[in-house]
């Protein structure tokens, strides 16, 4: 168990606004430069710089080297989890009050990444489609893929070998998504799921933010496949 210290120290660190906003920028997966960071975050580069080898020095985030750029991204899958969880609370501890929400909003509320995975009402109704078609059986904690979903997913040639980088790593299980209220799926089968959703651009990333889009060719076939319309 960690101690009162360690804790201390990762909530203070996802606690300042620029480097919170620094790291809801990776939840898309992507890795980011020390620039591009600070033009989300609305910071110097040298304040950013600052912030990111906090960040790093932390655990919560680790930096690849190619040529003369660094580029930084969140460190596990256990630190996208840990801000999804966070962007539960405050979404539920925001006053109740009337909202409006802008396009921004709406587009994320829709379809985008959580880290590697799907999240949003794509995410959550492709989660609810497989469950019900007996692909995949999600407990609280944990799910696995049935016979028939390993099938579906070998038709569709989505690999669902563990990766060597992250042996520890679930293959299946739910994550409580902010927006839906309702788990969309993770683990290695959501990760693999949102990569061929991507290579086969059933999806395209939405520039400046984590948003997806869902293109003409995925809206058939989300329904064709997966019995998933509307999205």
């Amino acid at each position: 168990m960690a101690s009162n210290a360690a804790f201390a120290e990762v909530a203070n660190l996802a606690g300042d606004p620029a480097r919170a906003g620094m790291l809801h920028a990776l939840m898309d997966g992507r890795a980011l430069t020390a620039t591009e960071l600070a033009r989300v975050a609305g910071i110097t580069p040298q304040t950013a710089s600052g912030h990111l080898m906090q960040l790093t020095a932390g655990g919560l985030l680790s930096v690849e080297k190619q040529g003369r750029h660094r580029y930084h991204r969140l460190a596990s899958p256990a630190v996208a989890r840990m801000l999804e969880s966070i962007m539960q609370v405050a979404a539920d501890a925001a006053p109740r009050k009337k909202t409006f929400a802008g396009p921004r909003d709406l587009a994320l509320r829709a379809a985008r990444t959580c880290y590697d995975h799907l999240a949003g009402h794509l995410g959550v109704a492709l989660a609810d489609a497989l469950v019900t078609r007996g692909d995949i059986e999600l407990g609280a904690d944990a799910g696995i893929v049935t016979k028939s979903g390993a099938a579906l997913f070998d038709r569709l040639g989505i690999e669902l070998g563990a990766n060597s980088k992250s042996k520890s790593r679930m293959m299946c299980r739910p994550c409580l998504d902010w927006s839906e209220r309702r788990p969309h799926l993770a683990g290695h089968v959501g990760a693999a799921l949102c990569k061929h959703c991507l290579s086969e651009g059933w999806i395209k990333h939405i520039d400046g933010t984590r948003a997806v889009a869902v293109t003409v060719k995925g809206q058939r076939n989300f329904r064709d496949v997966f019995g998933v319309s509307g999205v």
